[in-house]
């Protein structure tokens, strides 16, 4: 049996790594060089451990919703639509002006998608539509248990929520503040249809 050398780097630090060189140039804009760099690995290293650069960014992705964007998965489990929709949305704020984050991956990953990266675009639109859609099956049962009017429309709701959501990702990639994405925040609660 012929055993490869080990790995001389931490996997999990340089994916931290390559999240962060795909956040800041998105996917098209960022380069192999600029990846293999940033996380201190040669290109065979890094096509070892994570495959090809689309490879690395699905990985990325995940990653990034299992740490900075995991505010969304934590809200779907509110007990009520009120704290599952304000917890989303401040989380987002939180996230999308943390100086450490530079935005949401999901929208600033694919602000530049040409059609070299078709396979990048499709991938993000369909996370994004996931998203929107286990909030939709959230609000869908909290208008069966009487948490919202009968007469709400659980997918009017979620594409809402989610037009919101990705209008402040580009308002944070444009430098809005903290304070200004807490307003339209606020503006959504405002607008939030009151429990049944």
């Amino acid at each position: 049996m012929v055993i490869g050398r080990p790995r001389e780097f931490d996997v999990d630090a340089a994916l931290d790594l390559a999240l962060h060189v795909f956040w800041r140039k998105g996917y098209e804009g960022t380069s192999m060089s600029d990846l293999t760099e940033a996380m201190g690995i040669t290109r065979p290293s890094l096509y070892a451990a994570f495959g090809n650069k689309e490879d690395l960014f699905r990985k990325a992705l995940d990653r990034y919703v299992d740490g900075p964007g995991g505010y969304y998965q934590a809200g779907l489990q509110k007990p009520t639509a009120r704290d599952v929709v304000d917890h989303i949305l401040y989380g987002a704020v939180d996230a999308m002006t943390d100086p450490s984050n530079p935005g949401c991956l999901a929208v600033q990953g694919a602000l530049c998608c040409g059609e070299a990266t078709e396979t990048i675009k499709q991938e993000l639109t369909a996370r994004r539509a996931k998203g929107e859609q286990d909030l939709r099956d959230r609000l869908a049962r909290a208008i069966t248990d009487g948490d919202l009017p009968a007469e709400a429309d659980a997918g009017d709701l979620a594409r809402y929520v989610s037009a919101i959501l990705q209008g402040m990702a580009v308002q944070a990639a444009g430098g809005a503040t903290r304070e200004q994405l807490r307003k339209l925040a606020d503006m959504a609660m405002r607008g939030w249809p009151p429990m049944a």
